[in-house]
């Protein structure tokens, strides 16, 4: 586990990123394509991107080089996904080419006492490989990554928005409250649920706030930055991908039969958050029968509720979301 520490100021200076990070997309990606884990929610991704890598003959540059820098492990280094990168692709690459060969040596040491770094890797250091790197890195990106900004940027931007309620209701505090089950507030520290083989450890914020970054490759593996002393970041998942609603409603017939009408749809409006009226309005329920309908879907662990002033919002855990796909996945 990673316990976040704030103070009044950190508060404060905490804010959540508007556009999505393309250079942390890469990394995540790179996870993805590493682990069953959540595959379901990348099925069309990883199909198509396998056949792109293929068609611009990347596969190779895959292989040796990105994965073995990009492990899906405790530690992979961190000049790799600079903090300035968030909205900015081109920014990310310029910092990872201008950074001190002295520091590419001492993330690759770690990277090999951890997990082992390729015999190469030290190469790293000559300016000329990081920009043949960053080369790479752009290749890897328009193939399988950039095909998917807009919708990246979409679900940030309603993500954001989902925090909003929190913030408008509880502060800063209330919008950390409802960033999902692998993120949870207890004050003044923010618990945050770490890949099983990464080591405990407390990150102290000192006044320089945090910059929390919804993620559209990440699945439920919230990352931060393993040396203390650079920018606190913390990139998360989004509880959901697209691909677990994206099915038409024609196709709800399976879920419907297995949950009831209401609390299918109520399953579904808690894909983009949902507050009990909201869900009753989509439903044609009353607001105490939708209250039922939430109750039941959360004690079967389909959803989470974190309340928001005198409401509360809804939004799908990982097993609703696979529910929900596989509810509305047209046979064949």
């Amino acid at each position: 586990m990673l316990r976040i520490h704030f103070n009044d100021a950190d508060l404060a200076r905490t804010r959540i990123a508007a556009a999505p990070d393309p250079v942390w997309e890469i990394a995540a990606s790179l996870h993805r394509l590493q682990s069953r884990h959540g595959r379901w929610a990348y099925a069309e991704w990883y199909r198509t991107g396998r056949q792109q890598l293929r068609e611009k003959g990347l596969e190779r540059v895959l292989r040796s080089v990105l994965l073995p820098l990009y492990p899906r492990a405790a530690y992979f280094p961190d000049f790799l996904t600079p903090a300035d990168a968030v909205g900015d692709l081109a920014m990310g690459m310029e910092s990872i080419v201008a950074t001190p060969p002295q520091r590419v040596l001492d993330e690759m040491a770690i990277l090999d006492r951890t997990v082992g770094a390729p015999l190469w890797a030290g190469r790293l250091a000559r300016l000329e490989a990081r920009r043949e790197f960053v080369g790479m890195l752009r290749a890897y990106y328009d193939a399988v990554v950039a095909p998917y900004a807009e919708q990246t940027q979409a679900r940030i931007e309603a993500e954001r928005a989902a925090r909003c309620r929190g913030l408008l209701d509880g502060g800063v505090e209330g919008m950390l409250s409802g960033l999902g089950p692998m993120l949870r507030w207890s004050p003044p520290v923010l618990e945050v649920s770490y890949p099983k083989q990464a080591a405990d450890r407390d990150l102290y914020l000192d006044g320089r706030g945090l910059t929390l970054v919804p993620s559209h490759f990440n699945w439920g593996e919230p990352v931060a930055f393993a040396n203390p002393q650079l920018p606190p970041v913390l990139w998360y998942s989004l509880l959901h991908e697209p691909s677990a609603v994206d099915a038409p409603h024609s196709g709800d017939r399976p879920l419907i039969a297995l949950l009831g009408r209401a609390r299918a749809v109520a399953l579904r409006a808690a894909a983009t958050g949902a507050t009990t009226t909201e869900i009753a309005r989509a439903a044609g329920v009353s607001a105490s029968s939708a209250s039922r309908h939430a109750t039941a879907l959360r004690d079967a662990a389909l959803i989470t509720t974190v309340r928001n002033g005198p409401a509360v919002l809804h939004t799908l855990t990982p097993a609703g979301a696979s529910l929900l796909r596989a509810g509305t996945r047209k046979p064949g």
